[in-house]
């Protein structure tokens, strides 16, 4: 009998299974598997603080409320507003400890000026550009020279007057355009400000000319942000280098700016959106549920506005059963498909993370790991 012919298609599907069948050596498991022991936990980190990114550019400051939480007390540091740009907000209200060892300007931008002035001023006798001069320090620890190594550069600064305090200060950045890594609020960097280097964990909010300014969760990538830690007192114009620490101890560069100012009385806002669903809908009013599971969170939450995707807004007219089912008023007709959402906020605090050692850098290798933030399915 004669052969019968084989297609291109089935030629391909067999070189393919053999190819799939091909034993695997004992040096290719090896070089995986320390493949897989350096990536480590970090990798899944990684994809967490993406997932985490994606969701927050999804919905904006959501949360979930769950049936066995009492909202009332979860939250009880939020309050409404009715409006976030006019509402007035104590800054002197409920102040962290730390804030007792700070120093508070009582206007930064004419303390500045006066002092630049005065150094314009003064004629001031030094060396010239090129000269080779001797330095005597006095009472310098000895702490200085035992850290010092022989082959580095030392730096030697001088201070304006208040620049040995500590204070609250503003520094505004914008996203390094080569580093794509999520940043999460409160992460420890290594910050170089001016002439000083040291470690932080930052706050970022947007850079507006409000009195309120609303917390961001992740570093944002394309609009400048502003950046508070408790750090030393400094001027501007002054730049600023963010760096992040690798595992491995090499720094990526992750953000570029400058000094901003030193204010403590910024109010920095956190916000999150309680949401909830239209049950029943009337002309003007409608019964939604999802957002409470109790009568009592509803009776708490009353007097705050309630708004909707798609423009509508609103207020809490009365609790309907024990089950978390609320009668609501708007200004017009929902639709089935809305959303009704209740904003809430909540003044933060940078955290007294301030620690000017900083180790190191190893020499820099580029980073070849990278996610594709279009590849990550949301769970």
């Amino acid at each position: 009998a004669m052969d019968e012919p084989v297609s291109e298609e089935e030629l391909d599907s067999e070189e393919e299974e053999l190819e799939e069948s091909e034993p695997r050596t004992g040096a290719d498991s090896a070089r995986d598997d320390r493949y897989d022991e350096k990536m480590g936990e970090e990798e899944d980190e990684l994809l967490q603080k993406y997932k985490e990114q994606r969701a927050e550019e999804m919905f904006p400051d959501e949360v979930d409320t769950l049936p066995d939480q009492l909202v009332r007390v979860r939250y009880q540091k939020y309050r409404g507003l009715k409006s976030f740009r006019t509402s007035p907000w104590d800054p002197k209200e409920n102040l962290p400890r730390d804030y007792a060892r700070i120093f508070q300007f009582h206007d930064f931008s004419r303390t500045r000026k006066r002092i630049f002035h005065e150094i314009r001023s003064e004629e001031v006798e030094g060396a010239m550009v090129g000269w080779y001069v001797t330095v005597h320090i006095s009472g310098a620890p000895a702490s200085v020279m035992e850290s010092f190594q022989k082959g580095s550069p030392l730096v030697l600064s001088s201070l304006l007057p208040h620049e040995q305090k500590m204070s609250v200060v503003n520094l505004a950045v914008r996203r390094h355009p080569g580093n794509t890594e999520p940043l999460k609020s409160k992460e420890e960097l290594i910050f170089q400000c001016g002439f000083r280097r040291f470690r932080a964990s930052p706050l970022y909010s947007q850079h507006t000319t409000a009195n309120k300014h609303k917390c961001e969760r992740f570093l944002p990538s394309d609009t400048a942000v502003v950046v508070t830690i408790y750090a030393p007192i400094a001027f501007p114009p002054a730049s600023v280098l963010m760096f992040k620490q690798r595992s491995n101890g090499m720094h990526d560069l992750v953000a570029t700016g400058s000094f901003l100012s030193v204010d403590p009385d910024r109010i920095l806002v956190k916000r999150i959106v309680l949401s909830g669903h239209p049950f029943k809908i009337l002309k003007r009013t409608a019964v939604v549920r999802f957002m409470f599971f109790n009568r009592e969170d509803i009776l708490w939450f009353k007097p705050v506005e309630l708004r909707t995707k798609w423009g509508r807004r609103g207020h809490i007219k009365e609790a309907l059963g024990t089950h978390g089912h609320m009668k609501c008023h708007f200004d017009g007709q929902l639709k089935s498909q809305d959303t009704v959402l209740m904003n809430l906020y909540k003044r933060v605090f940078p955290k007294w993370t301030y620690d000017p050692f900083v180790p190191e850098p190893m020499p820099w290798t580029r980073n070849e790991c990278g996610v594709n933030l279009q590849e990550i399915e949301m769970e």
